[in-house]
């Protein structure tokens, strides 16, 4: 199984778990975002990022050029607390 398959069945399972207003919701906040024109801003697979400077968990601010330079870089976005 390939890992859109997957990601196709989670999302399938997901909104099978939701009650119907919290899964219209959502769909409609994605419709919402396609609809602005979002999608032909996003990075495509493949593209490079921009150089960026964020603070990291503790607040201390990060260069993405600095953490390159120390070998390969991923990222991770949270929504912070539930």
């Amino acid at each position: 199984m390939s890992l859109q398959e997957k990601l196709n069945a989670h999302k399938a399972r997901s909104a099978g778990n939701r009650p119907p207003e919290i899964r219209e919701a959502l769909e409609r906040g994605t419709a919402e975002l396609r609809a602005s024109g979002i999608m032909e801003r996003v990075l495509k697979p493949g593209a490079r990022a921009p150089q960026f400077t964020l603070p990291n968990q503790n607040g201390a601010m990060v260069s993405s050029a600095d953490l390159l330079g120390r070998g390969p870089l991923v990222l991770s976005f949270y929504r912070g607390h539930w």
